[in-house]
């Protein structure tokens, strides 16, 4: 557990860049720093690395003050991932991977294992980026590279200040699904840094939403876009507050819940996707490509049926009208 209780960051003894900040983080959430550029979040994350020295207060993670910590130590069981990957120029890929575990003084045949237990992880093949230098990849490669370097030691937590920023929407929609794959497996506890609320939704167990370096709202996606506690946190999150919300769901929950049709085959534009899809990229398909039905297919690549808009908005009506009827309120727009 990560416990930040009254962290305070001034500059020149006024400005606070981060103001009287406390909440906890569970082990293996995704919490994510979410808001406006110089809100505090990027402060925040490198805080917890001492990259950044506190004015006032404590961190703690698992019960250890980071102030009684040594710097190099605590570095060293923190995984670190920035926007720029910032892998070395002049070292190949393995070596880049490498790094933390050459510091620990692994044996080679300790760091040969781990190098390709990661790459393997992350996508990559072993043999053919071994040898590899980072400006011979695509950028994504590159930020997949960083993110195996960053778990090479198996640290419990990992910061990641703004990592799939830099790339195009396609590939970072993509790196961000296979990253929750990886933790999936991995479960690591993961402080993250986003100015993206569409990202922070996907990705998040939990989002801290901050203003002037104070957090706004801490609770999970659902929380926020669901029962926002103030007309700032209504208005970050946008009018389309529904849209957003789909893509906490899948189209497996809509058919445990309403239920699919059948998938008419005599329908010549069609799309086909995965069950465990979200259910904001299912109705995207639905617009941007005007196909008349999605069906839909299990990993035994059976077919279950089919989702159109109109089941889609239905189920939408279905949640928003369960959480009126429930213990939350949905805020209007």
């Amino acid at each position: 557990m990560i416990t930040f209780k009254n962290v305070t960051k001034s500059y020149n003894g006024d400005h606070k860049a981060v103001n009287n900040v406390s909440f906890e983080v569970n082990d293996g959430e995704i919490v994510i720093f979410l808001g406006p550029s110089g809100c505090g979040k990027t402060t925040l994350l490198r805080m917890v690395n001492k990259l950044v020295p506190l004015t006032d207060g404590d961190i703690q993670i698992d019960g250890e003050n980071i102030s009684e910590l040594n710097n190099i130590e605590l570095r060293r069981k923190i995984g670190y991932v920035i926007q720029s990957n910032g892998l070395f120029p002049n070292m190949n890929i393995e070596d880049n991977v490498m790094v933390v575990p050459d510091l620990l003084k692994w044996s080679n045949k300790k760091k040969k294992e781990r190098y390709t237990e990661l790459m393997n992880l992350v996508g990559l093949d072993p043999k053919e980026f071994r040898k590899r230098y980072p400006n011979e990849l695509s950028g994504g490669q590159q930020q997949r590279v960083g993110v195996a370097r960053a778990l090479a030691a198996d640290p419990p937590l990992m910061l990641m200040d703004e990592p799939f920023g830099a790339l195009d929407p396609l590939i970072r929609e993509h790196i961000q699904d296979e990253f929750l794959e990886i933790q999936r497996k991995v479960k690591k506890t993961i402080l993250f840094v986003s100015h993206d609320i569409d990202e922070a939704i996907r990705m998040a167990d939990k989002i801290v939403l901050m203003r002037e370096g104070e957090i706004m709202q801490y609770g999970t996606p659902s929380e926020i876009l669901m029962k926002p506690n103030s007309s700032y946190v209504a208005d970050f999150i946008g009018k389309d507050r529904a849209i957003k919300m789909l893509s906490l769901h899948t189209v497996e929950e809509l058919e445990k819940e309403i239920g699919l049709i059948a998938c008419n085959e005599e329908i010549a534009d069609s799309k086909q996707i995965a069950l465990h899809s979200d259910l904001k990229n299912t109705l995207s398909i639905l617009l941007n490509q005007e196909a008349e039905q999605v069906c839909i297919y299990d990993d035994n690549n059976t077919v279950r049926g089919a989702i159109t808009i109109d089941l889609v908005q239905q189920y939408l009506h279905f949640k928003l009208g369960k959480q009126k009827n429930g213990t939350e309120e949905v805020v209007a727009n």
